[in-house]
């Protein structure tokens, strides 16, 4: 797996947890729904300003975006 599945996994996980629909979460994030979805599926290549709008509307810390065992 690249990096860009990885942290869209992640955000996907963190955002289910919230309970959080894409459209719920991109609301919160200041993010449209369509953005969202491609960053799940690893298809984006996010900035750093993006990375801190989905931590902060997880309400986590941004290093747990990074968090995955290597295969």
């Amino acid at each position: 797996m690249n990096i860009k599945i990885n942290f869209g996994n992640k955000v996907k996980e963190y955002r289910l947890q919230k309970g959080l629909s894409q459209e719920a979460f991109a609301h919160i994030a200041e993010l449209d729904r369509t953005y969202i979805s491609s960053i799940e599926k690893g298809e984006r290549n996010v900035s750093i300003v993006v990375i801190e709008k989905i931590a902060t509307a997880l309400d986590i810390e941004i290093i747990k975006l990074f968090e995955w065992k290597k295969e």
